[in-house]
């Protein structure tokens, strides 16, 4: 199928966008890492932590087996903790799609894969779109596309925005993540231009990072971007995901983000189908936490099984 000729004129007037207050946002994110949270309401958002979870696994080794095992371990968390939610997806190459489906099959967890030559971005947009579509064919529900760094720091806005906007096309009815990697994008404000480009291109999610490059996540530049989810939704009522993704191990720091995600955007994106941990570690660190909610002692590790 054709991609559709984007128009120009959709392009979001990047010109208009207030620069961001550095200071003011390291201010408000301290003011996030120090409210106090009561043990019920813990309880509650360590459970929410875990269904928010894209369970990744991004390696050159990645084997069918480690797929599989990855996929259990979505489906069965930890047996000796009752009435835990599932992880909202597992995150693979598309070469594993076919593994982590069949491994799936009967259980409600989406199956989200990396594409456009992830994590570089270096290659042509026809090579990207034939990724994508592949993945797409192979049973991806989500796609996860990295954008093209190199053209965001040039300026070339218009060339990022088409190739966000044939991706969005070629992903058909799967869900688009568009990662930024803010890791190389430097400043605050190009962080915000590049949020802007990514929703208006057509994103269902934008995504911090890939979680090859330092620094990954931080809770700076996640608020720029809730913040510019926040003023699309009020300009257009259109509701934008968020996915932190890399660096981001310990449910203290989970809580810490849901906390921002709440006071910026409110209850209603307080949900696997508007937000998402990238995350291979957390989900132990939430297990070993629940277990101490549940008997007043932790677990060694060594109990867990290594994602």
């Amino acid at each position: 199928m054709a991609t559709m000729a984007i128009s120009k004129s959709k392009l979001p007037d990047l010109s208009k966008i207030k620069p961001v207050d550095e200071i003011g946002v390291n201010e408000r994110v301290e003011r996030f890492c120090t409210r106090s949270i009561k043990n019920e309401a813990k309880n509650t958002a360590l459970k929410l932590t875990l269904s928010m979870i894209d369970l990744t696994t991004l390696e050159g080794q990645d084997t069918p087996g480690k797929v599989k095992q990855l996929c259990q371990k979505a489906i069965h968390l930890h047996s000796s903790l009752p009435g835990l939610p599932s992880v909202a997806a597992v995150c693979v190459y598309p070469t594993m799609i076919g593994t982590a489906r069949e491994a799936l099959k009967n259980h409600d967890i989406r199956i989200a894969s990396v594409a456009t030559a992830f994590p570089s971005g270096m290659s042509t947009r026809s090579v990207k779109l034939m990724e994508t579509k592949y993945a797409v064919s192979e049973g991806a529900d989500e796609i996860d596309m990295v954008i093209s760094r190199g053209a965001m720091l040039a300026g070339e806005y218009s060339a990022v925005f088409d190739e966000i906007a044939a991706i969005k096309e070629a992903c058909g009815t799967a869900h688009l993540k568009v990662i930024l990697e803010t890791g190389e994008l430097g400043t605050l404000d190009r962080v915000r231009k590049a949020s802007e480009l990514a929703i208006h291109a057509g994103a269902d999610f934008i995504k911090t990072s890939t979680g090859k490059i330092q620094p990954a996540a931080t809770m700076q530049t996640t608020l720029v971007m809730l913040q510019a989810i926040r003023d699309h939704y009020h300009a257009t009522g259109n509701k934008v995901g968020m996915k932190p993704a890399g660096g981001i191990s310990t449910s203290k720091l989970a809580i810490h983000y849901l906390v921002m995600l709440r006071e910026t955007l409110g209850n209603d994106w307080l949900t696997p189908a508007l937000f998402r941990f990238g995350a291979s570690s957390l989900a132990n660190d939430v297990l070993m936490q629940l277990q101490r909610q549940t008997d007043g002692l932790y677990q060694s590790p060594d109990y867990f099984s290594k994602d």
